[in-house]
């Protein structure tokens, strides 16, 4: 999935570090649930708590969000088009998405290219430099 706020396999303790150490009403992601096999978990940050809504997959691809009893089922047909309608207040989350948190870049691993020399002296002897 190519949404910047889809952190994919992460743990609900690293979801909840993450929206906490953001800090601000509104802001969520996305991640893989640990409990429910191929739903996905929409995670939201509101008043320092963490509310976590599911999302199933239902036939043909659709999406259907677990929200309040109290409000109507409502299905998607992509990531994109429920994040849109949750962006506007009072749509059944706990608060308007606002704030999307995204994933960390993985670390630039460096690598060091090294420079192999070899020469032979006029004597035939080899001596090899790292450079």
């Amino acid at each position: 999935m190519e949404f910047p706020f889809y952190h994919g396999n992460i743990t609900r303790k690293t979801c909840e570090e993450l929206l906490s150490k953001r800090g601000k009403d509104g802001s969520f992601l996305l991640r893989e649930s640990e409990s429910v096999a191929g739903a996905l978990c929409l995670c939201v940050f509101y008043e320092k708590l963490i509310y976590t809504y599911r999302i199933f997959r239902e036939d043909e691809g659709y999406l259907r969000i677990q929200t309040s009893e109290d409000v109507p089922k409502r299905i998607f047909k992509t990531i994109k088009d429920l994040i849109y309608a949750y962006e506007k207040p009072n749509q059944g989350l706990i608060v308007n998405l606002r704030h999307p948190v995204r994933r960390p870049k993985p670390p630039r691993r460096r690598v060091r290219k090294s420079k192999v020399e070899v020469n032979e002296d006029y004597d035939g002897k080899i001596s090899v430099f790292l450079a």
